[in-house]
């Protein structure tokens, strides 16, 4: 049998780094996910695997060391918590202008500004529509359990390497510090050199040979002309992200008359709710975005026209409701249930909110 360990979301990441054959990892401790770094730390993959687990002096850092990681073919990651990663949005939009593939942790805590290490979601905008500057897209992988915090890394890298673009897990500091059995997957040894010459020889900085050319990274273009031309590039390389790599989940929306759209730890108190809507009599379902981009707009597309409504439910102040009003049309109303400030509601408070919108 697999073997299942009680861990926080956190340490999760951590193990699932070490385990999926990463190659180095990057960070700079902020609350609240610094246990991420600890507990690779404390585990030492450097001596049994190889890795490299450095503590940078700051974010910006960071994000530039997986710059230089990832344009080796290297698996490189970096986490940090909502203040930390805006300073490493710049460096973010510069992987993505360059098409190099790497991973970003984010659990999220509540702002603007130093805010609060109480856990968010208030990152949703700065994530999924880009962040730093330039018409790029970050894979956006949502967890909403310590098990999906192990099991994104790996999936994350996998798309990251697919379609050469960043991913970033968008977790929150509840997901993040709770405790939950976790099962860990069979490990997986670190790309060789010569694994990583096979698979990225098209691209990545692993040097010039008689029969191999120089590869040249950069994400400077001075002529407008071949500006333009790549980013239709990226244009339709995130067209083909949307359509091939949409995830997502569903509890009892088959005969569903209204909708509760939710993701990362406000998905797990909605369940609640479905059920405490459910002992009264009223049709209630929950979709999860587990992608947030590419989001599922084809299944919540799917479903307006049996509903009678639609609730976002947040922890902030309403950010993807506005990707479920664009998808809604103006066919059904959406609402919006949230808190802020690390203010995380009950299924109790949810419902009593839910129930004023239909009446």
């Amino acid at each position: 049998m697999a073997e299942k360990i009680l861990m926080k979301g956190n340490e999760a990441i951590a193990y699932a780094a070490i385990n999926c054959g990463c190659d180095g990892y990057f960070g700079y401790p902020i609350t609240p996910q610094s246990e991420v770094m600890e507990t690779l730390m404390k585990e030492k993959p450097w001596e049994t695997t190889g890795m490299v687990v450095l503590q940078a002096e700051s974010e910006t850092s960071s994000i530039n060391m997986v710059y230089g990681g990832a344009c080796c073919g290297k698996k490189v990651m970096t986490s940090s918590s909502s203040p930390g990663i805006s300073l490493m949005c710049e460096g973010i939009s510069y992987l993505a202008g360059a098409e190099l593939p790497c991973l970003v942790v984010n659990v999220m805590r509540g702002g603007p500004g130093l805010g609060t290490i109480q856990p968010s979601q208030g990152d949703y905008f700065q994530t999924t529509k880009g962040g730093g500057h330039g018409d790029y897209r970050n894979i956006v992988l949502a967890p909403a359990s310590a098990q999906d915090m192990y099991d994104f890394v790996d999936l994350g890298f996998e798309l990251a390497f697919k379609y050469r673009n960043p991913a970033i897990i968008l977790g929150d500091g509840v997901i993040g510090q709770m405790m939950e059995k976790v099962e860990l997957r069979p490990a997986k040894a670190r790309r060789t050199d010569e694994e990583i010459k096979k698979l990225c020889a098209s691209w990545a900085t692993i040097g010039k040979t008689a029969d191999r050319k120089a590869n040249t990274i950069t994400s400077l273009a001075l002529e407008a002309d071949v500006q333009e031309r790549f980013n239709i590039k990226l244009q339709k390389k995130y067209a083909e992200i949307e359509a091939n790599e949409v995830r997502y989940s569903t509890y009892k929306t088959e005969d569903a008359e209204h909708l509760i759209v939710a993701f990362g730890c406000m998905s797990r108190i909605c369940e609640n709710v479905v059920e405490l809507a459910r002992e009264q009599g009223i049709k209630l379902g929950l979709l999860r975005p587990i992608t947030l981009f590419p989001y599922p707009k084809a299944a919540i597309d799917a479903l307006v026209p049996q509903l009678k409504s639609i609730m976002s439910v947040e922890l902030n102040a309403g950010q993807m409701i506005e990707d479920i009003r664009l998808i809604s049309n103006g066919r059904v109303p959406v609402n919006f249930y949230g808190r802020q400030g690390g203010m995380v509601p009950s299924p109790e408070e949810i419902f009593e909110a839910f129930i004023k919108t239909i009446k």
